[in-house]
Parts: C-alpha cells; structure tokens; sequence
C-alpha cells in the first residue's frame, strides 16, 4: 500500500513557541495530523501556545467572519485574501483565497489578487476593496469622504464597519503569522481546510 507523504515545513521563527503548545482544543489537532502523517499547519502553535488568550481570538473571528453580517462571508474572506496580498502575507493569502474560492469560485479569487480595476466583480464591490487597501496601506488618510463615496456605492455603514473590521483582523493575523514565521501549507491543504472553514467556521471544538 503506498503512502503520501506530507511536505515538511520549515520551523517557524519561534521555536520555544512552536515546540509547546498547551493543551487546547489546537494541540488536539497537532496531535491528530501528526498521528495521521498531515500537514501540520504551523498558525496552530500560535494559538495553542496560549490558548487562554487565543481562545478569545479564535471566537472574535468566527464571529466577524461567519456569523450573519451586513456583507457575505464571500465578500469578507475576499477582503481577507485581498488585504493578506497587499501585506505579502503567503499563508494568509492562500488560506483566505482557499476559502473565498470555496464560496464563490477560485478565477474571481485570483483575478482580485492579481488586478483589482479589471477584475470580474461588481464596482460596488471594487469601491469596497479599493477602501479596504486604504485602510491598510494609508489608514491615518482616511476622511468621511473615503466612507461617504462608499455611501454613494450603496454599503451601509454597518457593511462599511464590518469592511473595516475585517482589514483591521487581518493587519493583525498577517503580521502575527510572518513576523512568527508561518509557512504556507500545499495547495491541496489549504483546499481542504478552506472548504471546512467555510463551511463550519472558525471555532475548534
């Protein structure tokens, strides 16, 4: 019987990290895919080496990006995938457009990541990702006018906090991720755990 075998990362840049996850519902799933021979998805480690800080986190961004809101899951993990992009995110940015691909289809996904102006999605939805880059690129230039025209485009301010709150988690994730040093997974992995996320998402019971 023949095996796959599962790519080897590289170690992160924590090492004292990495090498002691606590118990938590993430170490389970350390546990089960080196029990398994799977990927071992390095993010894991970050949140299981301080689960009582992280659990906080992991239910903050369930919330933000899968419960019910004033714009679609598709549209908030498109603004995921399009900030990591922007920040060179690696992980980030395949893990997100996984998932975005998921919901609608991977074409649009890479179309965004690739040219924004000529991509296949509304300008309603452009206007949107375009302020979404403001506030990662040039925040402290933001004015009422930047939200005012997206009014004009017809997002509501609950959509347009939700748009910002989305880019502002995902400002945090990439750098937590790059700065620690979290390798992004196979293609394939990344495929299989975009699909769980956007059909379950966030929470590790």
């Amino acid at each position: 019987m023949s095996s796959t075998v599962m790519p080897t990362l590289e170690p992160m840049f924590l090492p004292g990290v990495e090498a002691n996850p606590q118990p938590s519902s993430y170490l389970n799933l350390i546990e089960r895919a080196r029990a398994n021979g799977q990927e071992n998805w390095q993010i894991w480690n970050l949140f299981a080496f301080a689960p009582e800080m992280t659990i906080h986190m992991g239910r903050f961004t369930h919330a933000v990006m899968h419960e019910p809101g004033p714009i679609s899951p598709a549209l908030r993990e498109l603004i995921a995938t399009y900030t990591s992009s922007l920040n060179h995110c690696e992980f980030c940015m395949r893990s997100h457009a996984a998932v975005t691909s998921h919901l609608t289809d991977e074409a649009t996904v890479a179309a965004v990541v690739r040219d924004l102006d000529t991509a296949p999605i509304t300008d309603a939805e452009k206007s949107l990702l375009r302020f979404t880059r403001k506030v990662t690129m040039d925040s402290a230039n933001i004015t009422g006018e930047d939200t005012a025209s997206l009014r004009a485009q017809g997002w509501d301010d609950a959509a347009i906090y939700y748009a910002i709150t989305v880019t502002a988690l995902f400002n945090f994730y990439n750098r937590w991720v790059s700065s620690s040093g979290v390798h992004a997974v196979s293609h394939e992995g990344h495929k299989i755990h975009g699909a769980m996320i956007a059909e379950r998402g966030y929470v590790r019971v």
